[in-house]
């Protein structure tokens, strides 16, 4: 029996889930009903909760630049949108964007721990995650050691994640499971848990660099961990599906699936975002259509 270095037994507090009961659970968010108030509402909500993302070797000073100013300005012509909520990029590009995004609010997000793979030694990933936070990060988005996982090496993937949760300092830890390479629900939970031990402030779906990427019931098992994780120790979690979501209309199901599952307190970008840069000019166009009854066409908003 695995135990954590807490003393914790990991096994003891990650329940089975039936995977039956949590797709046919996750179908059910998608068939409520959403008036046009709370629709306008719930977009804007949503657009406040994206993580503005590129993560590219092509990257460059410019394109940094041009989607740090999308992340303030998300649509010019539309009066009274919120930012977003961050612009994530690679620990190199991290001092660009601060520099661009200074007195915004919003805040700059840096992949780290030999992202997207996570192989690669404590060190380097130590150094990596230490050079992010140096060049001015606000939140770091590592990667668990998936190899480790699967091999039942519980205890060296708690103790990696405390490791770079202390190495952040004051920025915010998100810790990506990559759930397409975990293979059932049931390590998912197990992820979650283990994640959420070691002092992740958010736990995450994906890399966006695999398929599948988030789902609706992968985010179910891991907002229900959230839940029994706050109950237990009165801490809150926060969520952050990525990849995958570039409607709308399903980012508006996952908002019904957060506040149903866990609540208003939730229902912030302090606790809950969207990994989904495609999403952005998605929304857009929808506010736009309920604003002036007729869609833009895609190039008026800016390719990301």
């Amino acid at each position: 029996m695995a135990v954590a270095s807490s003393g914790f037994s990991l096994p003891e507090f990650s329940p089975r889930i039936d995977q039956v009961g949590v797709e046919e659970r996750a179908a059910r968010f998608t068939k409520r009903s959403i008036k046009n108030d709370s629709k306008v509402q719930g977009l804007k909500l949503v657009l406040n909760m994206i993580d503005l993302t590129t993560l590219e070797g092509k990257d460059t000073d410019g394109k940094v630049k041009q989607l740090c100013y999308k992340a303030m300005h998300p649509h010019d012509a539309l009066p009274g949108l919120p930012t977003v909520a961050a612009v994530c990029v690679y620990p190199t590009m991290v001092r660009v964007a601060k520099k661009a995004l200074e007195g915004s609010g919003i805040r700059v997000a840096s992949v780290a721990t030999a992202f997207p793979s996570g192989q690669s030694s404590k060190d380097v990933k130590l150094r990596d995650t230490k050079f992010a936070v140096n060049e001015g990060a606000d939140e770091v988005d590592m990667v668990i050691s998936r190899g480790k996982f699967h091999a039942g090496e519980y205890n060296f993937v708690f103790d990696e994640i405390a490791m770079i949760k202390e190495a952040c300092g004051e920025a915010r830890l998100k810790v990506i499971l990559e759930t397409g390479e975990l293979g059932s629900f049931d390590k998912v939970r197990r992820a979650s848990d283990i994640a959420m031990m070691a002092g992740a402030d958010f736990i995450k779906t994906s890399t966006g660099k695999i398929q599948p990427a988030a789902t609706m019931p992968v985010t179910l098992v891991m907002l229900e961990a959230i839940r029994d994780f706050y109950y237990k120790t009165g801490r809150m979690v926060g969520m952050k599906p990525a990849g995958g979501i570039s409607k709308s209309k399903l980012a508006l199901h996952y908002l019904v699936m957060v506040k149903e599952v866990l609540g208003d307190d939730w229902l912030n970008n302090d606790w809950f975002r969207f990994g989904a840069s495609s999403l952005a000019n998605d929304v857009l166009m929808q506010l736009v259509k309920m604003q002036t009854g007729t869609y833009q066409a895609a190039n008026y908003f800016s390719v990301d």
